[in-house]
């Protein structure tokens, strides 16, 4: 069977007698297209009728909304698919709607084949319908040139369905902030001009139904704001957030594929109101039921500041039937992110010049981030460990090959009366001086990176494979040119700092001056192979140790 990389759904069911069949439809379409599904609905549709169907109006109503939002939570157990309802022929009511164009609509990615849930009488491949599916699919997108046609009925599974799942109303998913009940088939009210909010990190299924909500109410702008700066620290995980312009990249795509008739208008959100809370033009907000309260504040700002209130459109979360412990049971970035911790993120590093048969990790992370029990960990899995701390102290010792060298830079008083330095009176010189910091490093680091290379060789005669170096100054040193990955350990700033005073003894601040002297965890993860986080129970950073080690071994035949 052949695999497609993009397709187009064309979904010719009445709605309510096709949402329990969603699933089946789904799966049968993600065995034949790996990477995008473009969905078009237009129920009541008849490929089987002797003159060429064309694409009409769907009118927006709440059972429309609710629909989509059933679909996108289906297509959630496909998370190779990257699924866009396609919205140009959904209009909600309004006065000002503009009427179908009968343009092409271009397409991000053109469907390399085009599906339906349209059946035919005798459950074939009928060939009259197949071209009458092609033929509409090019009159309305841009396809490839070669278009294949697959319908899939009876794939899905026909008689598998009780006659009363039929015709029953989705729950209800969408909620107009007005105290009016609302009714399946009452239709949705357009505006100008609205907002939606978010940070649309690995922009996943829940954004998509937040974002095509606000697509069908608007029918001229949608201003979106993208969370960045201050408003991100307070993210799980925020080292593995993907940069805002990559954000608005896959943002600004999927919006002008489901609706290029828009104008959008994206820019980043630095405060909880944002726009949202001073533009006077804008009449709604689309929020979740997590944000719902944030949109009572942008309105209560609002009246405070003489403008009206925004209408507001509440969004129930999507439920995450494959959340794991430690993460939301809801459809999340967090989660995604979460899920991160252990998988290799960039290609490993290539080191002819090391050691054959032995595969060197750089373990690094901010003080106080649980590096050292990490190293510990891998050392349990079989991982030969040097500790760079270790290599210091041996040098730093009365013959070691960096203890004359710091004795004539920095003179006989930060001796012991034994002869030994007196690493406190050391640091106290060289803290806060850079001139004198560089002075020690320049021979500090050449020094243990030689060590450490023997320590490879010892790694080696003991028969291991994998040796990991575990240095806080790993990248500093420039020591990821002796390693073929380097691994980071994160933890928010606030626990590390928490970890260090109860650790060490340091006041809040001095804990916070040491922190401030090292790379953060950003820089870190951003030339980083692998992250790991300690933030959790012991027993969940030994899974993802484990986890990472199990895919280490994976893959290292194959750079050996």
């Amino acid at each position: 069977m052949a695999v497609f990389r993009s397709g187009l759904l064309v979904l010719t069911t009445p709605l309510a007698s096709l949402a329990p069949r969603l699933a089946p439809i789904l799966t049968s379409a993600a065995r034949l297209v790996n990477h995008t599904l473009y969905v078009h609905l237009q129920p009541g549709m008849s490929l089987g009728a002797p003159a060429q169907p064309q694409s009409s109006l769907v009118q927006a109503t709440f059972e429309v909304l609710d629909f989509i939002t059933h679909l996108y939570a289906g297509a959630d157990v496909h998370r190779h698919l990257d699924v866009r309802v396609l919205l140009t022929n959904i209009g909600a009511k309004s006065a000002f709607l503009p009427p179908l164009s009968g343009s092409v609509q271009n397409l991000a990615h053109p469907p390399e084949v085009v599906l339906t849930d349209f059946q035919t009488l005798d459950g074939s491949q009928y060939n009259p319908v197949k071209q009458q599916l092609e033929r509409y699919a090019t009159s309305c997108y841009s396809c490839c040139p070669q278009l294949a046609s697959v319908l899939l009925y009876p794939d899905y599974g026909p008689g598998e369905l009780p006659v009363e799942s039929l015709d029953v109303p989705l729950p209800s998913t969408i909620r107009p902030a007005s105290p009016v009940a609302r009714s399946p088939k009452q239709p949705v009210r357009g505006y100008h001009r609205g907002a939606v909010g978010g940070t649309f990190d690995r922009l996943h299924n829940a954004h998509k139904v937040l974002l095509s909500v606000a697509c069908i109410l608007a029918q001229e702008q949608l201003v979106v704001g993208v969370a960045d700066k201050d408003l991100l620290k307070s993210k799980l995980l925020p080292e593995l957030l993907q940069p805002y312009a990559e954000r608005v990249e896959h943002l600004s795509e999927f919006l002008v594929d489901i609706k290029p008739s828009l104008t959008f208008d994206i820019i980043p959100l630095l405060d909880p109101y944002g726009p949202a809370g001073s533009d006077p033009s804008l009449e709604f907000l689309v929020v979740s039921e997590e944000t719902y309260r944030g949109g009572m504040a942008v309105n209560r700002f609002r009246l405070e500041n003489d403008l009206e209130e925004l209408a507001l459109y509440q969004i129930q979360l999507l439920k995450d039937q494959s959340h794991k412990e430690n993460e939301e049971d809801k459809v999340s970035s967090s989660s995604f992110r979460h899920r991160m911790l252990g998988k290799l993120l960039r290609p490993p590093y290539k080191r002819p010049e090391l050691p054959t048969q032995l595969y060197v990790i750089g373990l690094t992370g901010i003080s106080g981030s649980g590096k050292s029990s990490v190293a510990q960990r891998l050392k349990g899995l079989g991982a030969y460990v040097i500790d760079s701390d270790q290599l210091g102290h041996r040098a730093y010792a009365p013959g070691g090959p960096a203890y004359q060298p710091v004795v004539e830079a920095f003179g006989t008083d930060i001796l012991h009366k034994d002869g030994i330095i007196n690493r406190k009176v050391l640091g106290s010189r060289v803290f806060g001086n850079k001139k004198q910091l560089k002075i020690l490093t320049d021979i500090m680091w050449p020094v243990i990176a030689r060590l450490a290379r023997e320590e490879m060789e010892h790694a080696m005669a003991e028969g291991k494979h994998v040796c990991v170096i575990d240095a806080a100054m790993l990248l500093e040193a420039g020591w990821q040119d002796m390693v073929h990955e380097v691994w980071t350990v994160v933890i928010p700033e606030t626990e590390a700092i928490r970890r260090i005073v109860e650790r060490d003894g340091l006041s809040e601040a001095a804990a916070q001056s040491r922190l401030q002297s090292q790379m953060s965890g950003q820089q870190l993860v951003d030339q980083s192979h692998v992250v790991l986080s300690t933030l959790w129970e012991p027993h969940v950073t030994q899974r993802q140790v484990e986890k990472a080690w199990a895919l280490l071994q994976k893959r290292i035949p194959q750079m050996l």
